[in-house]
């Protein structure tokens, strides 16, 4: 029979099936919920470091100052002449931090820099200098931040490496100070990368999931890009066709709603699947034997009951993702109907030309007289 695609029990039974596309069964539960929940899209579930502001140290490339101090007159750097000075120090030229991690100060010779904090270059310096100047002391200041930079790439009013605060930003102060997002909010998505591992969400959980917005760390990229999120709705839905999420999150009720609900008089409510391809890490938490799968993700359909008054409930929170497929099965009772349709089409093209030949057998006979019109009731005597 001509329908939209496969029926309720072609979906069961199709997993196992050698020769179809292998694909696994979950029917939604509110323990299926918990497992998709846990596995949902947030940067703090790949970098889990809730420390706080990052402390800011010295790295190669950084251009440093030097002012270095004594306690009177007549030392290693200020002369004895030098009573009309302002004090007794000298600050000597901006250097760069070498490529072997080090600056270089006179009479103190190589001084690691990299990997510390300015006031750990202070102590060294004056380590260095305590046999040769007057009770020295050092003030290093970070002139030009090179290495301890974050870049903020991607669709953004100025993308830029940014010099890391030592009050430390989180990642919507980091992509405020790169200008904002250009498009709206809802298409927009973040990705931070931080030594080799990347986590994205949208753009909207930053603000609604406080614990996405984590601290940003020298070194790290974030990369702010666009993608519009569809679905798509077939079957016995209101309404067939791709429709946009309009939003950062939308749940498969509002999706539903989005297509028109379900057709009442086609669609059985016990069969609504979700097609979407999980992470094989997902799909082994759904109870999901993988040893039949290749590649990184499973195919999963979700079968949705929503003659389980309950069912609406998990449709209120499972979760949409892009590009994933409603289906909605036809009824069984429909299926039995277009059948008898059919089965009626198909007896009225062989009767009817019958009915027409004894028409014209019968308007023939009447024109010729062989035929009578007078109607005669033929009754049986008791």
């Amino acid at each position: 029979m001509p329908t939209s695609g496969p029926a309720s029990s072609y979906v069961r039974a199709g997993q196992s099936d050698p020769e179809s596309v292998h694909y696994a069964l979950v029917r939604l539960t509110a323990d299926t919920e918990r497992v998709l929940v846990r596995n949902s899209r947030r940067i703090d579930r790949v970098f889990t470091d809730r420390r706080g502001p990052p402390e800011i140290r010295f790295g190669i490339g950084d251009t440093v100052s030097v002012t270095l101090f004594e306690s009177m007159a007549g030392g290693l750097f200020t002369p004895t002449e030098a009573g009309t000075r302002q004090g007794n120090y000298v600050t000597l030229p901006n250097q760069a931090v070498n490529y072997k991690g080090n600056i270089t100060v006179p009479y103190g010779g190589s001084i690691r820099a990299a990997g510390r904090t300015p006031e750990e270059v202070q102590n060294a310096i004056v380590k260095s200098l305590q046999d040769r100047a007057i009770e020295p002391q050092a003030v290093v200041a970070l002139v030009d931040q090179k290495a301890t930079s974050i870049s903020v790439l991607g669709e953004v009013g100025t993308p830029a490496r940014l010099p890391a605060s030592a009050s430390g930003e989180r990642l919507l102060d980091i992509i405020t100070r790169a200008g904002g997002p250009k498009n709206p909010g809802f298409d927009t998505w973040v990705t931070l990368e931080r030594d080799g591992r990347q986590g994205t969400a949208p753009f909207g959980s930053l603000l609604s999931q406080p614990a996405n917005n984590i601290f940003v760390r020298p070194q790290d990229t974030v990369y702010v890009f666009t993608q519009p999120q569809t679905f798509l709705a077939m079957g016995a839905s209101g309404q067939q066709g791709q429709f946009s999420f309009g939003a950062w999150r939308l749940t498969l009720a509002e999706a539903m709603a989005k297509a028109g609900g379900l057709k009442d008089d086609h669609a059985d409510p016990g069969s609504v699947f979700i097609y979407r391809g999980e992470p094989r890490e997902v799909a082994k938490q759904l109870g999901v034997d993988c040893t039949r799968y290749s590649g990184p993700l499973v195919p999963v359909i979700y079968i949705l009951d929503l003659r389980d008054p309950g069912g609406y409930f998990i449709a209120t929170e499972f979760e949409m993702r892009n590009k994933d497929v409603i289906f909605a099965s036809n009824a069984t009772s429909v299926e039995a109907t277009k059948f008898m349709t059919y089965l009626r089409m198909i007896i009225g093209t062989v009767s009817d030309p019958i009915v027409a030949g004894i028409d014209a057998y019968t308007l023939k006979g009447l024109a010729n007289g062989s035929i009578s019109g007078a109607t005669t009731i033929v009754t049986s005597s008791r």
